[in-house]
């Protein structure tokens, strides 16, 4: 009988020494696991997609994300449109780390390593957004171009704060944006300064910000902030803390399984965290895409 495959993708960049050291705790627990392990280690834009493609054509059975949320994200886009597609276990190295937390997978590295010995897994949904995939977050409008000034450093200092930080600075300059958002046969047509779309509860490292949202729902969260003054004023932040942003009269909420977004305006998205496609954009749900482990339940 052939021994399993497992390939492990890791973002070195993310914390050097420790990466190594991570690799080979993996490494180890694989290999007492009965896969053969083979490691690939990124070394630059799409390496972490081109290494999972070859995964999947491979036809291996796992493949383990060490990184952070871009590795992860690129990770995931290598399976796209595959045949074949492996499982996914998580290490999460990164400063925000949504799709680890919404998995309840730990942030601490090593604790996330001992969690690969699980033999639970959960099949979750995906966004795809144009021509490639997401696993978290589509944000849209002055806003979210707004949080893309914030420097990795400051990141890793402040995590979800220094998003929120940022934003309100920008804030009190930040026009908002004419958008058409066509959603499920609805259209919503309005000003706003952002749009944000979810698939998990955790966005932006708030873990509450769409406590509706399950990994498996086969639905798009979608929230369009109208006016500016939500921010302003201290609501958001218990809104953002406390779950309730849907509730908030500025803010209009509702679910999709496929999402039009068009401007006259140029306006850049932010998608998981990074910079994404600029407007128009067509965003849908691929439910139950993805089989990925998770820790046991206690």
């Amino acid at each position: 009988m052939s021994m399993r495959q497992a390939m492990i993708i890791s973002n070195p960049s993310s914390g050097k020494e420790e990466a190594e050291q991570y690799v080979s705790q993996v490494r180890e627990i694989l290999e007492s696991q009965q896969y053969e392990v083979v490691v690939n280690e990124t070394a630059g834009e799409g390496d972490a997609t081109n290494y999972c493609q070859s995964a999947c054509k491979d036809g291996c059975d796992l493949v383990i994300s060490i990184g952070g949320d871009g590795t992860l994200h690129e990770t995931i886009n290598g399976m796209m449109d595959q045949d074949h597609r492996p499982r996914l276990g998580v290490v999460p190295l990164g400063t925000v780390n949504d799709f680890a937390r919404a998995l309840n997978i730990s942030l601490d590295p090593e604790e996330a390593i001992r969690q690969l010995r699980s033999s639970q897994t959960h099949i979750v949904d995906l966004g795809k957004i144009n021509d490639r995939l997401f696993a978290n977050v589509v944000a849209a409008g002055s806003l979210a171009e707004a949080l893309f000034s914030v420097s990795s450093e400051e990141k890793s200092k402040l995590g979800s704060f220094a998003y929120l930080k940022e934003g309100l600075k920008d804030l009190v300059n930040t026009p908002a944006n004419h958008l058409t958002i066509e959603y499920d046969g609805q259209i919503w047509e309005g000003e706003s300064p952002l749009f944000l779309a979810a698939l998990t509860n955790s966005v932006g490292g708030f873990e509450k910000l769409s406590p509706d949202a399950e990994v498996d729902d086969g639905l798009i969260h979608c929230f369009v902030v109208r006016n500016i003054s939500v921010f302003n004023s201290l609501t958001l932040g218990t809104s953002l803390f406390f779950g309730s942003l849907k509730d908030h009269k500025d803010v209009d909420y509702f679910t999709a399984k496929e999402v039009h977004v068009r401007s006259d305006e140029a306006i850049r998205t932010n998608v998981d965290g990074e910079e994404g496609p600029a407007l128009p954009i067509h965003i849908r749900v691929l439910p139950r895409h993805i089989e990925v482990i998770i820790p046991e339940e206690v």
